[in-house]
């Protein structure tokens, strides 16, 4: 067996690439006004193009039936391979009914601009039910994850898809680096080991000390917050990416950290997005991914630490990344440092941590949260953007 030049090799062993040549996006624009069209919703968009650059690798399109099942059942696709969420195109039945299989599909962005090109192999109904029970745990429509389903339609459209151009992130184009250029990166630098950290919030100090504390035991941290799309209530992402910023200004060694936006939308899946989220950095190159509290948790749909347990539902070596697991983090009064319990003495009311609802609830009212949960820079950051969207309200 042949050793991948790369610290680890993509998910299924190759990096998908389904850009068009400059010959192909020629044909397909030819052919733009005679192909049914289908306007993309935010989230089929950044699937899109995360199977589009390779982030979704070994997918080469929407999933069809055959790979939908047992990812729904199993965390498995058709050949076995782990995959925990399924990827798919969902459309409403009058959409669905005239498209013919074997045909090509014109894909549009919400704002009828012409994207990709789906290869048509398959519809096929699914069971939404089954879906939210096995994927979301739970059926519930008040879970985010769950509304998006019961809300879209009841018809998958499968096949491979083109994306036309990758065009630079209309916000942070600086930080737009794609699976082949963080590999290209880490091998420059002759990293062998990076280990990846995910979030949808702003970076507060126990990100910063399970990140640190990750940074100990391996060459390099990519840092990957997700900019694509989100709930209504979550912190805007070039809110959160400012804190980013703030953090590898004052606080991160420059040489061993890389910061990068990670385009993929959220499920608010907990464990089950917990597995995805791995494989997606596994394939930017990423060896190892930070597994904290909650992870990809919404409300109390998920046990604490229910996301670190699923990876112990497949085989060691399995999904090739290596899950770096964290406690809970917070401030300890006894002994003035970051800690968790494992290696804090302190007794709970010893102990600062504030949930994001708390945090968001001091920054309406005009109050900073405390140095010990947030860099004072962050915080002012925090304020200052609250003040903004509540002026604007």
């Amino acid at each position: 067996m042949t050793q991948h030049p790369d610290a680890i090799a993509p998910h299924g062993g190759h990096l998908i690439n389904r850009i068009v040549s400059a010959a192909q996006k020629q044909e397909f624009l030819a052919q733009a006004e005679t192909m049914p069209r289908l306007q993309l919703s935010d989230r089929a968009l950044c699937d899109l193009i995360l199977i589009a650059i390779g982030g979704f690798s070994p997918l080469t399109g929407f999933m069809d039936q055959k790979d939908y099942d047992p990812v729904v059942t199993d965390m498995r696709l058709a050949n076995g391979l782990p995959w925990s969420v399924p990827i798919t195109l969902p459309v409403s039945e009058e959409i669905a009914e005239p498209l013919k299989e074997g045909s090509w599909v014109r894909l549009d962005d919400t704002e009828g601009k012409f994207v990709g090109v789906l290869e048509l192999t398959q519809k096929y109904r699914y069971n939404k039910a089954l879906e939210a029970v096995n994927v979301y745990r739970t059926e519930d429509h008040n879970h985010p994850g769950v509304k998006v389903l019961y809300e879209q339609g009841p018809i998958n459209l499968a096949g491979p898809i083109w994306l036309l151009d990758r065009e630079a992130h209309p916000q942070f184009p600086n930080y737009q680096i794609d699976p082949a250029q963080s590999r290209e990166l880490f091998r420059e630098k002759g990293w062998k080991s990076i280990v990846a950290f995910q979030t949808r919030n702003p970076i507060h100090r126990a990100h910063e000390y399970i990140t640190k504390c990750a940074l100990e035991s391996v060459d390099a941290l990519f840092l990957h917050p997700l900019v694509g799309v989100t709930k209504g209530d979550d912190i805007p992402a070039d809110v959160r990416m400012r804190c980013y910023e703030i953090l590898m200004e004052k606080y991160y060694p420059k040489d061993r950290v890389i910061l990068a936006i990670n385009p993929a939308a959220m499920r608010y899946a907990g464990p089950r997005e917990a597995i995805f989220h791995a494989l997606l950095r596994k394939n930017y190159g990423c060896t190892h991914f930070i597994v904290g509290r909650d992870h990809a948790g919404v409300g109390d749909y998920y046990g604490t630490y229910d996301a670190q347990y699923i990876f112990d539902e497949f085989e060691p070596g399995e999904l090739g990344i290596v899950p770096m697991k964290f406690e809970h983090a917070f401030f300890c009064k006894l002994t003035k440092s970051m800690a968790t319990t494992k290696t804090s003495p302190s007794t709970p009311d010893q102990r600062i941590h504030l949930s994001g609802t708390k945090v968001r609830e001091m920054l309406r009212n005009g109050e900073l949260p405390p140095p010990e949960f947030s860099r004072p820079e962050v915080a002012a950051e925090l304020a200052r953007a609250m003040r903004v969207a509540v002026e604007s309200y």
